[in-house]
């Protein structure tokens, strides 16, 4: 009866106008009934879109999405690159390059600050209060927590390295970084923070001023843009140093101790260090028998005002170093760097990839109206496999690290695909080489 009904309803207005135009419609337009249409429902009929239907009644029913989900994988294409010719054998390099001088080490120092004047991208949540709070009660200064806003706020992490033999009075370098939910610390300004040695006892430093970031973020209602990454900025000479480090270049047994820079530490080239450091003051280095470290004595008639001219002239010294037979991969960013003395040994390889795309657009069905259905989710899936299959290759052996170069470009694969394949071939004994992951 209510679907009866609101037929009648909807006739009326067009049955009225038919009555009073006496028909006078359907004579000028003789063509616009089909030669099948039911003459009753002349007053339902409407334009209707491609994507629409018409259901008993004259009752467009709304379009249904007829999309479907894809998924593509693109693999850029390789370019020709040419090899260079470099220099074949050892370079030489400066001992001051390869080892680092005991006891002029950096010290790490850090604290926790607030950053202010931020344009509404600060913290949300009572942390910034709290934190505003005390701050503000050091200042002798009481206000109800809630009253803080927190917008223009954020709670930071400040950390710095205090280099060895720096006076008070001098400034460095520090880093912020937002540990709360901030999404941007641009234009912000760090409160004055104290920066203290692991312990968390003694204050090395004090850092405060306008923070740079390298980014910026835009944001509308529907749309954001984001350069770089604007939660972590940096104070350049934002920190003023308060006290000094005691350092120390001769220890107290009158040593000067050499130790090796990280991935310079081989046999060879300490031994070289030990040899030229003696060429030139003859007797007073010696290798120590771990290999990473070369101890050089101080003439005893030498003054202490002498010591760094000394050890200047030692670190001026020139050495044959070694090419070192590693291979490093970052497989988060798919980079592969290798050392001079990587070599290839002869051997076989298959390597084939699987690619597997997936994708997930579930669309809405509606039903139409005056009917009984139900919107439901309908799932689209739309999935792709697709397996490569090469031969086996032959890999010649390759005696230098250009012909190495040569030999993996034959293979023609991706570098992450690359990355898989070194690590196999070390494994294997084919690769001469250490791998380190980063």
């Amino acid at each position: 009866m209510k679907s009866l009904l609101t037929i009648l309803l909807l006739t009326l207005p067009v049955a009225a106008q038919d009555t009073q135009s006496g028909g006078s419609a359907q004579a000028q337009n003789p063509t616009s009934r089909s030669s099948d249409a039911d003459p009753a429902l002349d007053g339902f009929r409407r334009p209707v879109s491609r994507n629409a239907l018409l259901i008993d009644g004259g009752v467009e029913a709304p379009a249904q999405p007829t999309d479907r989900s894809s998924a593509t994988w693109t693999i850029g294409q390789r370019p020709v690159l040419r090899s260079s010719a470099g220099r074949v054998g050892r370079i030489n390099s400066r001992v001051r390059s390869l080892v680092a001088v005991r006891g002029r080490e950096e010290n790490p120092i850090s604290g926790y600050g607030l950053i202010v004047g931020l344009a509404g991208t600060g913290d949300s949540g009572g942390l910034v209060t709290e934190m505003l709070h005390n701050v503000l009660l050091t200042h002798n200064i009481n206000m109800d927590p809630k009253k803080l806003k927190p917008e223009n706020l954020a709670v930071v992490h400040v950390e710095a390295m205090l280099p060895a033999g720096m006076k008070p009075g001098q400034l460095i370098d520090a880093r912020v970084s937002a540990i709360g939910d901030a999404t941007s610390l641009v234009n912000g300004n760090l409160v004055m923070c104290e920066l203290f040695d692991a312990p968390g006892e003694t204050v090395y430093a004090i850092a405060s001023g306008p923070l740079t970031v390298g980014g910026f973020t835009v944001s509308g209602e529907s749309a954001t843009a984001t350069k770089n990454h604007t939660t972590v900025g940096i104070l350049p000479s934002g920190a003023i140093i308060q006290r000094e480090v005691p350092t120390r270049v001769v220890s107290e047994n009158g040593y000067i101790y050499l130790d090796a820079k990280k991935n310079h530490a081989s046999y060879g080239n300490m031994v070289r260090i030990g040899e030229a450091v003696n060429r030139l003051y003859p007797g007073v280095a010696t290798t120590m028998p771990d290999g990473k470290t070369v101890m050089v004595g101080v003439p005893e008639d030498l003054p202490e005002s002498q010591y760094v001219a000394y050890l200047d002239t030692i670190l001026q010294l020139e050495v044959e170093t070694d090419n070192l037979a590693l291979v490093v991969i970052n497989e988060r960013t798919g980079t592969i760097t290798m050392g001079g003395d990587v070599r290839l040994r002869p051997g076989v390889m298959g390597h084939g990839s699987i690619f597997v795309t997936v994708a997930e657009t579930p669309q809405v069905s509606q039903p139409g109206p005056l009917s009984r259905g139900r919107t439901q989710t309908i799932p689209r899936t739309n999935l792709q496999v697709y397996e490569e299959n090469q031969p086996l290759v032959a890999i010649p052996g390759a005696a230098t690290l250009e012909e190495v170069v040569d030999v993996l470009n034959v293979l023609g694969t991706t570098p992450r695909d690359m990355i898989s394949i070194l690590i196999e071939m070390s494994e294997s004994g084919i690769l001469v080489a250490d791998i380190r992951r980063m």
